[in-house]
């Protein structure tokens, strides 16, 4: 594993089962993380200090999960130079998830969100990965390779599919 590169940070402890995701996919890109718990409400000195200091620690990007009113990518975002990704979370207090995407997704100029689908920690962490990855020729291959493999992964079901015939395929 690299140096870390990546910090994942969750408003709760509630929110790792979705921020697992993120975590497992860097780690399969060989890209060094951290993870830890940031709340915006519970711990603002704890974001503010973490979020002026990220970059001069190596970190290249933040990916930040948040369900409910889902402030913490926003302002980590106010607060770092780097490329925020903002995982929304459909938490126990949602509203079927709408209220913590329309808080990462709708910020306002200058203060830009990268924004992935309700509970896509996954693809915060591609994303993450391709973002590293333009600067990176060992991790951008490691990404090629890995989309290659989601296209075989496809090109193979559609080959039992046609063969099965689609009332008796079978996943």
């Amino acid at each position: 594993m690299s140096k870390v590169q990546v910090s994942i940070i969750m408003g709760s402890d509630s929110d790792l089962p979705i921020m697992q995701d993120a975590a497992a996919i860097l780690e399969e890109f060989k890209i060094g993380i951290e993870v830890q718990i940031v709340s915006a409400h519970r711990t603002p000195k704890k974001l503010f200090k973490f979020a002026q200091q990220a970059h001069k620690r190596g970190i290249k990007v933040i990916i930040a999960g948040a369900g409910g009113a889902a402030h913490l990518p926003g302002m980590v975002a106010s607060l770092s130079p780097l490329p925020v990704i903002g995982v929304p979370i459909k938490s126990s207090n949602s509203i079927d998830g709408w209220d913590s995407m329309l808080s990462i997704l709708q910020m306002p100029n200058g203060v830009p969100v990268a924004t992935v689908a309700l509970n896509a920690a996954k693809n915060a962490g591609i994303l993450a990965a391709q973002i590293i990855g333009s600067q990176n020729i060992g991790v951008q291959d490691r990404v090629i390779e890995y989309k290659s493999n989601l296209e075989k992964a496809v090109l193979t079901k559609d080959k039992k599919l046609i063969k099965a015939g689609y009332k008796a395929y079978k996943k």
